[in-house]
């Protein structure tokens, strides 16, 4: 039997839902709802983040957040660490292998669990944490077992059968609001329309994108291929084209930037959750 249970807090749609399902107890309690914040979400995000995390708190739910020592897209030594995309193959491009998940997420978090194992003298028994993570119905091809034997995934989402769409209605019937998507500004995996989309909104999450796409070549180690974050393999904001940029206010007649959400997500449910 699990001896601390840990929700995955990414504070998009799925967990926001799973958090305020505790809150108002239609799941049990868990010890800890836990960001792992990568520091590159979009400003949106953490807007709702600051204005939700007390709500969970004065609901009894203990709001912990863990990040990176220095979650940067380049490390000191020159290597990439976001799946960017490279030369041109045969197949397409290639990509570099995604440590992103990994270092900025997962590993934080992990941290936590054992510290707190130790600072409750609980040995790495098999399942003795219960992670909850937040794979609705509609993704359920998401779901995976854990890599380690102490902690065993769960899914309570899938176990409800409640898709996306089912998590935003219980917000409305709720009266809670819905948070946008979680991710990394300027994470690859984006589809063309969310490219789109983030484009169209500019602000700082925009130049965020434009400036880690300049970065991850002019820091790239030399003889390497240079890197992008577009698929194209051409500087984003050159890529990326909206009629805004050629002087149109209006909406492309076939846009779906707003409302598609087909990027593709990060191992085990920790991103664009």
């Amino acid at each position: 039997m699990s001896e601390l249970k840990i929700l995955s807090l990414g504070w998009g749609i799925q967990s926001w839902t799973m958090a305020a399902m505790i809150a108002l107890g239609e799941l049990e309690p868990v010890d800890f709802a836990v960001h792992s914040n990568t520091t590159w979400d979009r400003e949106s995000t953490y807007d709702f983040e600051k204005q939700h995390t007390q709500w969970l708190v004065e609901h009894g739910i203990n709001v912990v957040t863990v990040r990176a020592e220095n979650p940067q897209p380049v490390t000191d030594g020159g290597i990439v660490v976001i799946p960017a995309f490279n030369t041109p193959t045969d197949k397409g491009h290639s990509q570099i292998r995604r440590r992103c998940t990994n270092d900025w997420k997962i590993k934080p978090l992990r941290d936590f669990i054992r510290a707190e194992l130790e600072r409750r003298n609980i040995d790495k028994t098999p399942a003795v944490v219960e992670q909850w993570l937040g794979i609705s119905f509609d993704e359920f091809q998401r779901a995976k077992d854990a890599d380690v034997k102490y902690i065993l995934h769960r899914y309570p989402l899938l176990e409800k059968k409640m898709t996306r769409n089912d998590c935003i209605q219980w917000l409305i019937k709720n009266n809670l609001p819905s948070p946008g998507k979680s991710s990394c500004t300027f994470c690859p995996y984006h589809s063309m329309d969310e490219w789109k989309r983030i484009k169209r909104a500019g602000g700082n999450d925009w130049s965020t994108v434009i400036q880690i796409d300049e970065k991850i070549r002019s820091n790239a180690l030399p003889g390497t291929y240079p890197n992008f974050v577009h698929p194209s393999c051409k500087p984003v904001n050159n890529a990326v084209r909206i009629p805004e940029d050629d002087g149109y206010v209006q909406r492309d007649l076939f846009d779906t930037s707003d409302t598609v959400d087909s990027d593709t997500p990060c191992d085990s449910g920790y991103c664009f959750m």
